[in-house]
């Protein structure tokens, strides 16, 4: 079939006007529409980003002042202050520690006069680890001189990420309300010291702290059980080395 002049310049037209579709003559919607709306979307919500933070350019100037601000305070306090500060709390506290590795404790809680004890390590350094570190000395010094009430207060100040430490202030919370016959609270810590961390060392030693509170009060079943748990689960402990003749004894009540 023969295209006069006429089609075949309707058809050059129709290629050279994508929009339209050469077989139907309609016109077709643009592929970009879509593309071009979500770029237009984009500009909008930067243009509004843009105009608030003109508006707003004087709050948000002072915000980031504040805040540059509040990281150089806190840097130069950490840096010039604080870490001087607790090198100059471990030496003071050498000898306290000296003291008490030699069962001085009324001279490692008090001092000699010359040097200082724990509760002034406490008292002066207390934004420092070293401080936090006297509180559990102290305790442990009171708890040595049946001084059972400052024990757990000293104890209960002391907090630390070490699991062993952190594990025996529990424990020697547990050993002051034993002290002081309260058997609930005693057993409550002891319970806290084993589950702490789970160890061949300080779980046996604190569960059988437990079992024996149970004896106490004669709750031998309660302590049997414990007692076989030691020997299942931490038969290499030293605590489990003469386990047996608990399991016999609980066993035979």
């Amino acid at each position: 079939m023969l295209i006069d002049d006429g089609q075949l310049l309707l058809m050059f037209y129709y290629l050279c006007t994508p929009e339209f579709d050469y077989k139907s003559g309609k016109k077709m919607a643009k592929k970009g529409n879509k593309t071009e709306d979500q770029f237009a979307q984009i500009e909008e919500t930067l243009s509004r980003t843009e105009q608030y933070i003109e508006d707003n350019q004087k709050s948000l100037t002072v915000i980031v002042g504040a805040i540059v601000a509040i990281i150089a305070i806190y840097l130069g306090f950490t840096n010039f202050y604080l870490e001087p500060l607790e090198q100059e709390a471990h030496a003071d506290m050498f000898m306290a520690e000296m003291y008490f590795e030699k069962d001085s404790f009324n001279l490692a809680l008090n001092g000699d006069g010359q040097y200082l004890g724990f509760l002034d390590i406490v008292d002066e350094y207390s934004l420092t680890n070293a401080g936090n570190l006297a509180n559990y000395y102290a305790g442990l010094c009171y708890l040595h001189t049946a001084q059972y009430e400052d024990a757990i207060e000293y104890l209960s100040d002391f907090s630390s990420d070490d699991i062993i430490l952190s594990t025996l202030a529990l424990g020697s919370i547990g050993d002051a309300y034993l002290e002081l016959e309260d058997k609930s609270k005693a057993l409550k810590y002891y319970e806290k010291a084993a589950e702490n961390n789970d160890n061949e060392f300080t779980t046996p030693r604190y569960l059988m702290k437990q079992a024996n509170v149970l004896e106490m009060d004669e709750e031998f079943e309660n302590a049997l059980e414990i007692y076989n748990q030691i020997k299942k689960d931490y038969s290499k402990s030293q605590i489990a080395q003469d386990i047996d003749k608990y399991i016999v004894r609980a066993s035979n009540r």
